[in-house]
């Protein structure tokens, strides 16, 4: 997706009022109401349950976001239809997901149901799977196609680098479809919060992109104001999603990879911190290679932006987006053009050196210091 160009920005908008007007036919979301969903014995709780178990089979079976958003909102559509109980929520959610990846996946990495039942521990059969996913059709009218928060996020992200790229220049190592990646994370997150449900799928998107905004620039007001009018979003629904939104991205838990380094050569050993490399001088006697112990290493410091102190962390979820992110910004051509100019020369200076310069990363099963 090239972000420029006149007849760029019509297309997107466009799409945007396409989204919109299928939204507004489409859009339906369970109301809580003490504290259970109304006229069910669902509580928040379980369904915020339901809602992780269902991004937990999307990353398993490596499906993309869409159809993790599409599943939520089936699921989100059905609640809304009927009086469904707790004990069949489990065999519902992973109807709705398999509905969604019907709808949104290939063929070829589909599994079957009943792979799907064995792999995901749902403990229902085959039959019951099936028959759960022809109630949920038989309940929407065989009508699953619907604009998601994924797919507002999308556009509303390819808008504002159209005109706004030059706001990713001072973040080390982001680039449109990666930034775009570490938003979709965000926006699951808040997906499995029951307090926004009551939030369609344009605001939530919206909001997420405003806040991200305000940390990258001052000047933030009159694009988001620009998106409000185009979105058509009430600006009170706005400020009252925005400060929920901002609440649960507080607690958004940060994955840190842990690597374990265990040096290939006796030239490089292992600072006394465990946070530092460096080069043995010359004379001194190598350590014991089976009495040493290595240390964890310290991940790679994220990338932070002085400008709003927002701290980009290298998160293996976002890595998993990234990659299905690529083809929007035509990023997957420049990544091999740019490993292919890369490997000669490495090659190169391996070949001369008879070694690697970057020792391989071993699996934790070794002893730790204490």
């Amino acid at each position: 997706m090239k972000c420029s160009g006149s007849s760029e920005s019509q297309r997107l908008a466009f799409l945007l009022k396409n989204a919109l007007a299928v939204e507004a036919r489409q859009w339906k979301v369970p109301q809580f109401q003490n504290c259970t969903i109304k006229g069910t014995d669902i509580s928040p709780f379980h369904y915020e349950q339901a809602v992780l178990w269902i991004g937990e089979l999307t990353s398993q079976f490596l499906f993309h976001p869409e159809t993790f958003a599409l599943a939520v909102n089936i699921l989100n559509r059905l609640l809304a239809s009927v009086k469904a109980q707790v004990k069949y929520l489990r065999c519902i959610a992973i109807s709705c997901f398999l509905l969604a990846a019907k709808t949104s996946e290939e063929d070829e990495v589909l599994p079957s149901v009943k792979k799907l039942a064995v792999q995901s521990a749902c403990r229902y059969s085959t039959a019951e799977i099936l028959r759960m996913e022809r109630i949920i059709l038989d309940k929407l009218h065989w009508d699953l196609f619907t604009a998601t928060p994924v797919d507002f996020l999308n556009t509303f992200h390819a808008i504002v680098m159209s005109s706004w790229l030059h706001l990713l220049h001072r973040l080390a190592q982001m680039n449109p479809s990666r930034h775009l990646a570490f938003l979709t994370r965000q926006l699951q997150h808040c997906m499995a919060c029951h307090q926004l449900v009551q939030f369609r799928g344009s605001t939530l998107a919206l909001v997420i992109i405003a806040l991200e905004l305000e940390r990258l620039t001052p000047d933030w007001f009159p694009v988001i104001t620009d998106l409000l009018k185009k979105a058509q979003i009430d600006s009170s629904h706005f400020i009252h999603c925005k400060e929920l939104v901002d609440q649960q991205l507080m607690v958004l838990p940060i994955a840190n990879a842990v690597y374990i380094f265990n040096p290939a050569s006796q030239d490089i050993q292992v600072h006394q911190d465990a946070r530092l490399l460096s080069h043995k001088t010359i004379g001194q006697h190598p350590p014991p290679t089976s009495t040493s112990r290595v240390r964890a290493s310290q991940p790679a410091p994220p990338v932070f932006d002085s400008a709003s102190g927002h701290t980009y962390q290298d998160d293996p979820e976002i890595d998993e987006f990234y990659d299905g992110f690529q083809y929007l910004y035509n990023e997957e051509i420049l990544d091999e053009d740019a490993k292919l100019s890369s490997t000669v020369p490495c090659n190169k200076l391996n070949q001369e050196q008879h070694c690697s310069p970057c020792p391989p990363l071993q699996p934790p099963a070794i002893a730790w210091n204490a």
